[in-house]
């Protein structure tokens, strides 16, 4: 059992940068692949990016291909979310997540634990 905690969100203007971050607690961030979702009001919940749990493979949305970054630093016992160009569809609530699996997964319910969300908003 992992205990997740999002940082780093706020206002953003469109085009801008934000960097997330996802603290662990309770385990070893090192168990567990990682992924970051975002839900904005109305919608589901949707993928944004993972890593494995080794951080040797990423994967990311078509959305935001090439502008965001997953990384994660298990010293710190923490991931990241590196999003530049920031879009106003961006504006959501970002969330962590874990799973008791080493390779990539994009669905929800593949995840066995989640932070609470920090807020993302993207004014244009």
């Amino acid at each position: 059992q992992v205990q997740l905690v999002e940082s780093g969100g706020g206002l953003v203007q469109a085009g801008g940068s934000l960097r997330l971050s996802c603290a662990a607690s309770g385990r070893t961030l090192s168990s567990y692949a990682m992924g970051w979702f975002r839900q904005a009001p109305g919608k589901e919940r949707e993928f944004v990016a993972a890593i494995s749990r080794s951080g040797g493979s990423t994967f990311y949305a078509e959305s935001v291909k090439g502008r965001f970054t997953i990384s994660r630093d298990n010293a710190k016992n923490t991931v990241y979310l590196q999003m530049n160009s920031l879009k106003p569809e961006g504006t959501a609530v970002y969330y962590c997540a874990a799973r008791t699996a080493v390779g990539i997964a994009t669905i929800p319910s593949m995840f066995n634990y989640w932070g609470q969300g920090t807020q993302i908003t993207v004014s244009s």
